[in-house]
């Protein structure tokens, strides 16, 4: 059984009345929802009330969900709807982006260029690199920072991210793409400097 088979069967049993059902979908989402809005919000207490508000409206919405995409699709929608709101009502900028310390150990493919990673020089440009990749991130419109956060930092397939922010897939991929420009430009002068530090 795939992992979208169990969801869609915890939301058949939550729609059928199960309460404890959408407790395990609670238990099983609750950490990646966390990971997400703290990509959006800085606070602690603000990010666990804008999860519990999107759990909240997960739930109003269940009985009308048909499982034509899956529940984390879905589930991660409400979320960035929710972090959206939140801003918009708080006047609030999101905040910097950490995108390379995502627990899951992914990154940009750029910093795997760096070598000698021991060493002083190294680190200080890995430092560097990474306030570059938050800096560029932070600073990208907010339908191209939440595509590559989807992407990059949540693992999410180009359909998956078409259907959390409700647009084609080819303009997920021309989104992905202008971001990851916009990242590239940014890591060009910090790059182009270890390069001649190493020349």
């Amino acid at each position: 059984m795939s992992e979208r088979d169990v969801d869609a069967e915890l939301v058949a049993r939550v729609q059928r009345g199960d309460k404890r059902a959408f407790d395990l979908l609670v238990l099983k989402y609750q950490r990646k929802i966390m990971r997400l809005l703290s990509r959006m919000i800085r606070d602690p207490a603000e990010i666990e009330d804008v999860a519990q508000e999107t759990f909240i409206k997960a739930y109003r919405a269940l009985p009308q969900f048909r499982g034509e995409s899956a529940f984390y699709t879905w589930l991660y929608r409400i979320a960035i709807n929710s972090a959206r709101n939140w801003q918009q009502a708080s006047g609030r900028r999101p905040v910097s982006l950490s995108a390379l310390e995502n627990e899951d150990g992914e990154t940009f493919s750029q910093i795997d260029t760096l070598s000698d990673i021991g060493t002083p020089e190294s680190m200080m440009v890995s430092q560097q690199v990474v306030q570059a990749v938050n800096d560029a991130i932070k600073d990208l419109p907010e339908d191209l920072r939440t595509a590559i956060v989807l992407r990059e930092i949540e693992g999410m397939s180009y359909d998956d991210i078409a259907q959390t922010m409700g647009c084609p897939i080819g303009t997920v991929r021309s989104r992905i793409f202008r971001a990851r420009e916009a990242i590239a430009s940014r890591l060009r002068p910090v790059m182009d400097t270890d390069m001649d530090r190493r020349g």
